[in-house]
């Protein structure tokens, strides 16, 4: 077929678009500072986010099913993410329908809350859930404590059989102890 030109129609172009912005992990397009959803409990059906408990430098930390170490950023509420855009690139919301893996007790609420232009993001105890692009393999923190976008980053550290840690545990210097607890941790 030599001598063939591709024509691409705005329907073409459209789709082209849509894809790049479907890049970097199902983030949704915007700025870092602007919230990202509302609550929700329908993910995107056929989906599933597995949660699992695993040994890191910290301890055991929440993961995703490829042990990849969960996290959750200080600026979030219960209802919505403030992590969109560039900011989602370097920490991908965990998305689809939470389901409790090995070493992750009944003890932790799962959720989800719903992405702007994207799928549901997982939530745990109310916090939305984020990888980080820095970690590169299975076990790493590399995320844990950096502040970025405007905020600090958390690892989802576990006590006991998976049970969320201590809400009386303390909180970091630059998260809020008000708000029912929220920024004090998991």
């Amino acid at each position: 077929m030599r001598g063939q030109r591709w024509v691409l129609t705005g329907a073409g172009v459209s789709g082209l678009l849509l894809l790049a912005a479907c890049g970097g992990g199902g983030a949704a397009a915007g700025s870092a500072g602007s919230p990202a959803g509302a609550a929700s409990s329908s993910p995107a059906p056929g989906r599933t986010a597995v949660l699992k408990s695993s040994k890191t430098s910290l301890g055991a930390v929440l993961t995703n099913a490829r042990g990849r170490t969960l996290y959750w950023f200080a600026k979030d509420t219960p209802a919505a993410s403030r992590c969109t855009g560039a900011c989602a690139s370097a920490w991908p919301p965990v998305t689809g329908m939470p389901q409790r893996g090995a070493g992750v007790s009944g003890h932790a609420r799962l959720g989800t809350i719903s992405r702007a232009g994207g799928p549901a993001q997982v939530t745990w105890n109310g916090h939305p859930l984020y990888t980080f692009a820095g970690d590169n393999a299975a076990g790493q923190v590399n995320g844990n404590g950096i502040d970025s976008f405007g905020g600090l980053w958390h690892a989802v550290v576990l006590t006991g059989a998976g049970a969320p840690a201590s809400p009386s545990a303390p909180a970091s210097p630059s998260s809020s102890s008000g708000g029912g607890g929220y920024g004090n941790g998991y």
